[in-house]
């Protein structure tokens, strides 16, 4: 099941829904269980281009899955649902209680960088690309940018809860992508979200993407590299931990390690075992989305 409580969430997924073809494609699916793409083609009466367009789609939204099988004509690519249900709060029902903060891209706390890799302001690169010295530059808390292939960016998220506050659900909002050298629109990279030590879940970045102007960037930021990325909802809650309403793993927030002292440490790395293929973060003066890292505390009162 796919459960979206804030509209905002879900908004990949609802373009991914707005199209006819792709709908047929959910349809088709529904009705024969799985298909490969040739099939989809056929059935549909589309070229084979087309139809992988539209399957890329559905994939990002988390309404698909693909696994790969050899078959007689080489390796073939293999489509089915990958949820039965989707439901959409248009009204939350969660704790009313909740403060968020707005963090700055280059206002990380720690920091491992593995070249390809840089950092810079809304004005200029800040040092020189490819050079992970330049993370310790006192100008990176003004970064709009931060990208590198192998390591991780930590944050401390600000602990305002009182004794008789109940920690009850964290939400973090970014623009991520995948790094790759230029920009490669199809580039998987498994990124990996940890809160106080304890990785939470891992998300797949499907690329790096480039080709059009991201919506924010500035005008000097160069046309051949990323431009921008997808806006992820990542939340754990007592049900577990999800992504754009996706379940990704089965850690609850009575799993993270809080006193109701310390402040709250989220990083974002990439995965050191599985699909290395770097991270991008987005602030508000790069990418599609005008912000920069959300982080929202949900707490019951407990008197």
């Amino acid at each position: 099941m796919i459960h979206i409580k804030e509209l905002r969430s879900g908004l990949n997924l609802f373009k991914a829904l707005g199209s006819e073809i792709r709908i047929e494609i959910l349809e088709l699916l529904n009705r024969y269980n799985s298909l490969n793409l040739n099939e989809i083609a056929e059935k549909l009466g589309l070229s084979n281009g087309a139809v992988t367009m539209h399957i890329k789609k559905l994939e990002e939204s988390g309404l698909i899955e693909i696994t790969t099988a050899v078959g007689k004509h080489g390796i073939q690519k293999i489509c089915y649902l990958n949820e039965d249900l989707l439901t959409v709060e248009l009204r939350s029902k969660g704790p009313e209680n909740v403060y968020e903060v707005e963090i700055k891209v280059g206002h990380y706390c720690d920091y491992q960088a593995e070249p390809t890799c840089g950092l810079a302001t809304k004005d200029s690169i800040i040092g020189e690309f490819d050079n992970p010295r330049y993370f310790a530059d006192p100008k990176r808390i003004d970064a709009e940018i931060i990208w590198l292939t192998r390591g991780f960016f930590e944050y401390r998220i600000p602990n305002y809860l009182k004794p008789n506050h109940r920690l009850a659900e964290l939400q973090f909002i970014m623009e991520l992508s995948s790094e790759a050298p230029s920009y490669n629109n199809d580039y998987p990279s498994d990124i990996v979200f940890r809160v106080n030590q304890v990785e939470v879940g891992v998300w797949t970045s499907p690329g790096d993407f480039g080709g059009e102007k991201g919506a924010n960037n500035p005008d000097w930021w160069p046309p051949h590299l990323n431009q921008y990325g997808l806006l992820k909802l990542l939340r754990i809650n007592e049900n577990g931990t999800f992504i754009d309403g996706c379940r990704i793993s089965d850690v609850k927030i009575a799993d993270i390690p809080f006193d109701g002292h310390s402040d709250i440490k989220f990083r974002i790395g990439v995965s050191e075992t599985g699909r290395v293929g770097g991270l991008t973060i987005y602030g508000s003066h790069f990418g599609n989305y005008k912000q920069d890292i959300v982080a929202r505390v949900l707490y019951e009162v407990t008197d």
